[in-house]
């Protein structure tokens, strides 16, 4: 169980619960107990939602909070992306979300998100699933 009290999800993330990852249910699960409540940016949400009936991501959906980004968000996401010499908003609003949450974020691309966060030199903890 992470020693934490908040978390961001990422697509990767999300993408996880779709396709029924056991250690990313299991630490769902674990974080709901806990009364974590998962944050997720609906940038993310957007990139992972394919249509039609996603009943796992929607099962993991319904105990999280999903997020509206606003122009705060939107530019602090670009100026990370120039920092870093990347294009993935989607990345870096998880980043900007996190560290306004001061949150950890769970991922299954540790290697980008902690490249956004060193870009501002910004330490976010990252569970890989």
């Amino acid at each position: 169980m992470p020693a934490t009290q908040t978390i961001v999800y990422d697509t990767g993330a999300l993408v996880a619960a779709e396709r029924q990852n056991a250690r990313f249910l299991a630490l769902h699960d674990e974080l709901l107990t806990a009364g974590i409540r998962p944050v997720v940016p609906v940038a993310v949400l957007a990139q992972a939602w394919r249509g039609g009936p996603q009943h796992r991501l929607s099962r993991v959906l319904k105990g999280c909070m999903v997020v509206v980004d606003d122009e705060r968000v939107g530019r602090a996401a670009g100026a990370m992306c120039a920092t870093a010499g990347t294009t993935d908003v989607v990345d870096a609003i998880v980043v900007v979300t996190a560290i306004a949450h001061h949150a950890a974020v769970v991922t299954s691309d540790p290697g980008d998100i902690g490249r956004l966060a060193d870009s501002v030199r910004v330490s976010v903890r990252l569970f890989d699933v």
